[in-house]
């Protein structure tokens, strides 16, 4: 097992009753063409607001205000990647600008989604996170 945990920020970006994902590229074929949030790792010294924001902006284009987002869920996760991780999950309601595809070397589609119709090649991790009625959970751990 891997000496370290990595830190993840997902943003949930809520329009009415729908969220929404954005479609992975991906060499690794269990997470290809799947659908997930917004997100990305902490880099060093950068707080996970501002990680949040960042993330948001360089994957689908919009701004993020920090004092407009609100922890939703933290998950630990082990099997998702070479590293354990923790997630960090954070909603919004308030951004500026339309949703894009910025990075379409590792995104294939930007979709909104009815929060009660979510697609079934959802990535766990982000289901996980997404549908959690709980402030803590773990995933992938005995």
């Amino acid at each position: 097992m891997a000496d370290r945990h990595l830190v993840d920020v997902h943003v949930l970006l809520l329009r009415d009753d729908q969220v929404l994902l954005t479609r992975r590229r991906d060499r690794n074929p269990l997470f290809d063409g799947r659908w997930h949030l917004p997100s990305g790792k902490l880099d060093a010294g950068e707080s996970v607001l501002a990680a949040a924001v960042r993330e948001v902006d360089e994957e689908v284009g919009v701004v993020v205000a920090p004092e407009d987002l609100r922890h939703v869920h933290t998950l630990h996760v082990n099997g998702s990647g070479v590293e354990p991780r923790l997630g960090l999950f954070f909603e919004t309601r308030r951004w500026s600008g339309e949703p894009v595809n910025r990075e379409p070397e590792k995104c294939s589609a930007v979709r909104w989604f009815p929060l009660d119709g979510l697609p079934t090649d959802l990535i766990e991790y982000s289901a996980t996170g997404l549908t959690a009625r709980q402030p803590f959970g773990v995933l992938g751990w005995d």
